[in-house]
């Protein structure tokens, strides 16, 4: 009897590390989503502001964003320079990343 009560008592400690472990696994592959759509909508702002790509630099990074599953929440244009956050939802929380682009040595 007491062998049998160790035993659920080390599988439920099992299961509760398991999904801690996959929770966090969960949150770092967000994160890496919003770093990745922030790269992306960066560049296309950038590419908008430089004239390669035709449209608005923030409206080519809103939809840039968006096809990576994130959201738009701060877009700044300085020259040829594009500084973009976005922000993918997470559950309660919300991951968030910022990243610039603009050409070389500037």
């Amino acid at each position: 009897m007491a062998g049998s009560i160790l035993a659920v008592g080390a599988i439920g400690c099992a299961a509760a590390l398991t999904m801690g472990l996959a929770t966090v696994g969960a949150a770092a592959v967000q994160s890496q989503r919003a770093a990745d759509a922030a790269d992306a909508a960066a560049l296309a702002a950038a590419d908008g502001a430089s004239g390669v790509a035709f449209g608005v630099p923030c409206e080519l990074a809103a939809r840039v964003a968006a096809a990576g599953g994130a959201a738009v929440t701060s877009c700044a244009v300085d020259g040829l320079i594009a500084t973009v956050t976005v922000a993918v939802p997470f559950g309660a929380v919300t991951a968030t990343a910022t990243a610039r682009a603009g050409p070389p040595g500037e």
